[in-house]
């Protein structure tokens, strides 16, 4: 269990982010200099070196977007230059992309961060620029929500496996529907049919707090408050649920961790954003007080869990079922091992999950829960201390990555195990750089006192 005696007030931290901040410039040259892009996106390291790993294009807007947060946090006007060159240059394709469920990877982390940028005065304003951005988020929305499967309660965005399959992942790209519908604009179907990209944002988030979280209700024997399910499977003759199951956890009834954070995160920034939102346009799918009630009923179970089957310093094994986790010991009362013999931890989760526990905490204090939402603040804030000091953060000056401990498909086997050890560890991911970034920029900018740091800021 994470161990929540720590400070409350994030400026203790405020010399560890300084030192992040000048090792996150010095990664983004090193990529920049010898990464050969002709070969795809980079996705993880090799021996310390981005390499790439050919299944969906989902990580470039992670590389890019990497450098936007960067100027955010910075001031780099240099990285920042570098970044919006490259994402005119090479995102284009990504946001008419039919074949992915990670719009809200890819074009929020970059064309959304630029946009807000913007609007926040950071970059000098231009008409065309920022009409650039919100066109290319209104379409980035759109062709996201295309992905549609019906189901008898509802409908769901599916994943790149098929028409079938909800991925839990995908909370997290409901952000480029809500951006693509706060902008005006809408789905054209058949017959110039208008889909409401709102009704399906909504939609998919109450399937997948219903089908990929469990709430301990007796839905099947390995039904533990908090779990997530990967993935979730349907018969989309009929529209009924089937089954849940994996792509890279260990199997349909554990809990691969990165799914777990995805869902914390998730979830809270869509409590976080529904505050925002009138009543009246929220009249018919239920109200705000039903979908709210949905919404947190999910993030405080996936938080609860998170706190309950990670260990002490807030660093999760890959799996929560996986089997090696036996040979370890009660390895939920000490700090995570990344350097055991048997299962590796996934440190690219605890980034994602440090940053929608603290969401969910603020949230709730603010609605005056100070109880739970100081105990979801406090994980957060332990992930946060653990991930900016060794081993986690990676200090070697030829390192390309920036968080150690990443792990990207461990039952496929793509990871790099060093020579000498027996399970994979010492490397970083894209995702988990970025993430890092982004709740390092978010701790940042509540210490200085800025202003808050949502998805839909890039709104006005």
């Amino acid at each position: 269990m994470i161990d929540l005696n720590i400070k409350s007030d994030p400026v203790f931290l405020a010399d560890k982010l300084k030192k992040f901040w000048e090792l996150s410039g010095r990664k983004i040259d090193l990529i920049q200099e010898h990464y050969d892009e002709t070969k795809g996106s980079p996705v993880f390291t090799a021996d310390g070196k981005y390499s790439t790993r050919g299944w969906t294009e989902w990580t470039q807007g992670f590389q890019y977007g990497s450098a936007v947060l960067h100027f955010d946090a910075t001031g780099d006007e240099k990285i920042l230059s570098a970044a919006r060159t490259k994402i005119i240059e090479k995102m284009a394709p990504h946001l008419s992309h039919t074949g992915v469920h990670d719009h809200g990877f890819n074009n929020i982390s970059t064309y959304g961060n630029l946009l807000r940028l913007v609007h926040e005065g950071r970059i000098k304003y231009n008409e065309w620029e920022k009409n650039f951005y919100e066109v290319a988020l209104k379409v980035s929305g759109a062709v996201q929500a295309s992905r549609w499967t019906k189901i008898k309660d509802g409908g769901y965005i599916h994943s790149f496996n098929g028409a079938h399959s909800l991925f839990v992942d995908t909370i997290r790209s409901c952000r480029s529907l809500i951006i693509s519908h706060k902008l005006g604009h809408v789905l054209q179907g058949e017959g110039d049919c208008h889909i409401s990209l709102l009704e399906r944002a909504l939609e998919h988030i109450k399937a997948t707090a219903k089908y990929s979280v469990y709430y301990g209700s007796g839905r099947d024997i390995y039904d533990v408050r908090g779990r997530t399910a990967h993935e979730s499977i349907f018969n989309v003759k009929d529209g009924n649920y089937r089954c849940p199951g994996t792509q890279q956890g260990y199997s349909g009834f554990s809990t691969w961790t990165r799914g777990l954070a995805w869902a914390i995160l998730g979830f809270a920034e869509q409590a976080e954003w529904l505050d925002s939102v009138d009543e009246k346009e929220l009249a018919s799918f239920g109200g705000k007080a039903v979908l709210l009630k949905i919404i947190l009923d999910a993030a405080e179970a996936t938080g609860d869990f998170y706190i309950s089957k990670t260990p002490a310093d807030g660093i999760p094994y890959w799996d929560t079922g996986a089997p090696g986790l036996a040979k370890i010991g009660d390895y939920l009362s000490s700090p995570a091992d990344p350097y055991n013999d048997f299962e590796p931890v996934d440190s690219s989760a605890a980034a994602i999950a440090s940053q929608g526990l603290l969401r969910l905490g603020r949230y709730l204090k603010t609605r005056g829960d100070l109880k739970s939402g100081g105990k979801y603040w406090l994980a957060g804030i332990r992930i946060v201390d653990t991930l900016t000091d060794e081993p986690y953060l990676s200090t070697g000056e030829n390192h390309q990555g920036l968080l150690l401990h990443s792990v990207y498909h461990r039952p496929n086997g793509w990871d790099y195990i060093p020579q000498g050890r027996k399970i994979p560890c010492g490397e970083s991911s894209m995702w988990g750089d970025y993430h890092f970034r982004e709740v390092c920029l978010y701790l940042q900018r509540v210490i200085q006192e800025d202003s808050y740091y949502t998805y839909f800021n890039l709104i006005k």
